[in-house]
């Protein structure tokens, strides 16, 4: 499953192969499901003195809060938190509660001398999962965004992240099949770490139409998505072909459950955060060329009925460069990196661990059969009836 790499050291996972391999980075999910829920918030909180933040919206239907603050023209210089949320235009309510649980700490633009005289600014972005679970009106809220982050901040530095149907994957689709959370990470030879988090939700598709091929497979690093399940990238042609008559009936199935026709919206959001020191400009690149890695394992993307949003988020906590101005050695040896190829590394990186968070998002997923409709998970569809691949 691996494709061609450049020559030097073999990249490695981090220790949890997550987000949280990015020192002072924490994950807190809140999931709702029964009752006609399909839904929940997903909050990434940074440590204590804030992150530098940036964003890239490429989708044509985008549901954002908060953006336009990240942009490096604009005033504010580091964030706290961001939030993932479902429920549409609706669940980006759901930042409200993280901004009350970061104020009531003293966290945020300090305007006062008060302890409390802060403006949280917390960016979110929403994906859409209404009905999904049979309910309509069931999209998280302000509750939902504070239990999310306490869990967060209740997590240990470097805990795993739940993946699959969590936090604001819960209900996520993609092309029909089920999609969810998946998070990565790598350690560059520089010692710099890269780790992105997706909620994959897309009106695109994770598989290839030819052999049922999940498109980012290849990216595999230290047999990742073998330990998941994945045990062969190219499925029997027969399976092939089993699979999507299961997917268009459950397709079908979906549409007859649903009481009046939903138009599709989807969006993939993602989460691509570094401990090497960047500029916000730099983290806005970040944010860009991340990008890269959703059109590698989502196809297509980016339409008008998708909301692809990431941020990018720096703790500066290593400097890209040494005091002697080097940055890592190529991988040669014979040379050695500016700042801008050091930078550059980065950029490679985040969205090569942001298409792997996409495959360990389909990988984690579970079938949801709920009164909204039918959501076949990729093992499900493409396993044996114990649920492994074949």
């Amino acid at each position: 499953m691996s494709g061609m790499r450049t020559p030097g050291p073999a990249p490695r996972t981090g220790p949890r192969n997550a987000l949280t391999d990015v020192a002072g980075v924490r994950v807190g999910h809140a999931t709702r499901t029964g009752d006609g829920r399909l839904t929940g918030v997903t909050v990434v909180l940074g440590p204590q003195d804030g992150m530098v933040a940036a964003v890239d919206v490429r989708g044509g239907g985008p549901g954002t809060r908060e953006t336009d603050a990240l942009d490096p023209r604009n005033l504010v210089p580091r964030i706290d938190a961001v939030v993932l949320a479902g429920g549409s235009a609706f669940g980006l309510e759901a930042a409200a509660g993280t901004m009350a649980w970061l104020e009531e700490r003293g966290r945020g633009f300090r305007v006062g001398a008060g302890p409390t005289q802060v403006v949280p600014v917390v960016p979110a972005a929403a994906l859409f999962d209404l009905g999904r679970g049979g309910r309509w009106t069931a999209r998280p809220g302000a509750a939902l965004g504070r239990e999310a982050v306490e869990e967060a901040a209740r997590a240990a530095v470097g805990a795993t992240v739940p993946q699959g149907c969590v936090g604001a994957g819960t209900g996520a689709v993609a092309g029909g099949m089920k999609g969810g959370i998946g998070t990565a990470s790598i350690v560059l030879p520089s010692g710099a770490t890269v780790a992105a988090l997706a909620a994959v939700n897309a009106s695109g598709s994770l598989l290839d139409p030819d052999n049922g091929a999940l498109y980012g497979a290849w990216t595999e690093v230290d047999g990742e998505f073998r330990a998941q399940g994945l045990r062969h990238p190219f499925p029997d042609p027969a399976v092939h072909a089993r699979a999507q008559e299961r997917l268009a009936a459950a397709r079908e199935e979906t549409r007859r459950r649903q009481s009046e026709e939903v138009r599709q919206l989807n969006t993939t959001l993602a989460v691509v955060a570094t401990d090497a020191t960047l500029t916000r400009a730099q983290a806005q690149k970040l944010a860009g060329t991340a990008h890269d890695g959703l059109a590698r394992a989502v196809r297509p993307i980016h339409l008008l009925t998708d909301g692809d949003t990431v941020f990018a988020l720096s703790t500066g906590r290593r400097p890209l460069v040494d005091d002697d101005g080097n940055g890592p050695a190529d991988p040669t040896g014979w040379q050695v990196h500016t700042e801008m190829a050091a930078v550059n590394e980065i950029l490679a990186a985040g969205a090569d661990v942001l298409t792997r968070a996409v495959v360990h998002a389909a990988l984690a997923a579970r079938t949801a059969d709920t009164p909204g409709g039918l959501f076949p998970s990729y093992l499900d569809l493409y396993g044996t009836p114990a649920g492994r691949p074949v």
